[in-house]
């Protein structure tokens, strides 16, 4: 049995990114489903709701704290690797985002390839 300490991922750091990720995808599907999305603002207090004025307040606060994530992860990452390692890690999985927004994204929502 493995101890907490011992573990490869701390899960905590995995649950509160996937929170996030969720919260945002809600956000984001509201812009393309919700009826007066384009009419007004969802943070106008005379025209919202409650839910649709909490559901985009509380996304000013996901991106901060998934970026503070990612670079929680890095450093704890980085604390078991040498800093040759760790950058040649950081490096390529950069480079490997941007080829994915860059191809495999784009292909999928404008159907044309890089720019």
């Amino acid at each position: 049995m493995q101890t907490p300490l011992s573990q490869e991922r701390i899960n905590t750091i995995d649950l509160v990114r996937g929170l996030v990720m969720v919260i945002m995808a809600l956000d984001h599907t509201r812009d393309f489903f919700h009826a007066d999305a384009l009419l007004y603002s969802p943070t106008d207090l005379d025209k919202t709701t409650p839910l649709v004025f909490f559901t985009r307040w509380i996304t000013h606060f996901c991106a901060p704290a998934f970026v503070f994530l990612a670079g929680t992860s890095a450093f704890i990452s980085g604390s078991k690797k040498t800093t040759q390692a760790l950058s040649r890690y950081l490096l390529t999985r950069g480079l490997w985002l941007v080829f994915l927004e860059l191809v495999v994204l784009r292909a999928f929502l404008f159907f044309q390839l890089l720019l």
